[in-house]
């Protein structure tokens, strides 16, 4: 039997595709301030047992799941501003 692993996820309304999935039992300030920043003001868009299901839409749910048991949490970053970084760096 698989544990469950729950999550509360929020979506940056200043950011648009920026998600953060927050461990059950973590809050808010327990995300590096870096991490909040970036997000900007956020809503809570669901709750998922993710130990039920076997994908998520647009995000690897094995590093998901993986984040989620590290560090808490899990940021889905948007790929424009995945490029703006690569391209940044190069």
């Amino acid at each position: 039997m698989t544990d469950s692993i729950f999550t509360t996820v929020y979506r940056s309304d200043t950011k648009s595709g920026l998600y953060i999935y927050l461990a059950k039992g973590k809050e808010m300030s327990d995300i590096p301030a870096e991490l909040l920043k970036m997000l900007g003001k956020y809503t809570e868009v669901m709750e998922l047992d993710l130990s039920t299901r076997k994908n998520l839409a647009r995000e690897d749910i094995t590093a998901v799941k993986a984040n989620l048991l590290e560090t808490g949490y899990h940021l889905q970053i948007p790929n424009d501003i995945v490029k703006n970084v690569i391209n940044f760096k190069e």
